[in-house]
């Protein structure tokens, strides 16, 4: 585990993981990461570090991988909350809602610079694709209208 708390540190933690021998590396999400996220993904190319994302805010940039939640779910959810606790409902009544939408995004481009093969398989699962000729992305299955 490599661990960034400022700006300085980014260069450092990636210099580390290449040190330890990492196949690859996860980015959380973190004010420090989505504010820096071009440098970040800069970083990832320069040490040629296959990188994930949980958010997809870096893959269009050309971050490899993204899968996490779908930030307009989680505040539609937030909303229905809010409602409720303006309707009078207690807050501590309230359900714990855990995400239940998520999306995976790939950017093929990045893959073929790291001399990754993704799997057609994997391909499919994928919610979008950048990178394959189409830089605003592609969806390559059908979303549900829940």
């Amino acid at each position: 585990m490599v661990r960034a708390s400022n700006e300085r540190e980014l260069d450092e933690a990636f210099a580390k993981t290449v040190q330890l021998r990492a196949d690859a590396l996860i980015v959380h999400i973190d004010a420090l990461f989505q504010a820096r996220d071009k440098e970040v993904i800069a970083l990832a190319a320069k040490y040629a570090v296959p990188t994930m994302y949980a958010s997809r805010q870096f893959t269009p940039l050309g971050g490899l991988i993204s899968y996490g939640t779908q930030p307009a779910e989680v505040y539609r959810q937030a909303g229905l909350y809010v409602g409720r606790i303006l309707k009078g409902e207690k807050a501590a009544d309230l359900p714990v809602l855990q995400p239940t939408k998520f999306e995976l995004v790939v950017n093929l481009k990045t893959a073929k610079s790291l001399g990754l093969k993704i799997p057609e398989s994997f391909l499919l699962l994928a919610d979008d694709k950048f990178g394959d000729n189409n830089p605003a992305g592609t969806s390559s299955r059908k979303r549900s209208k829940d």
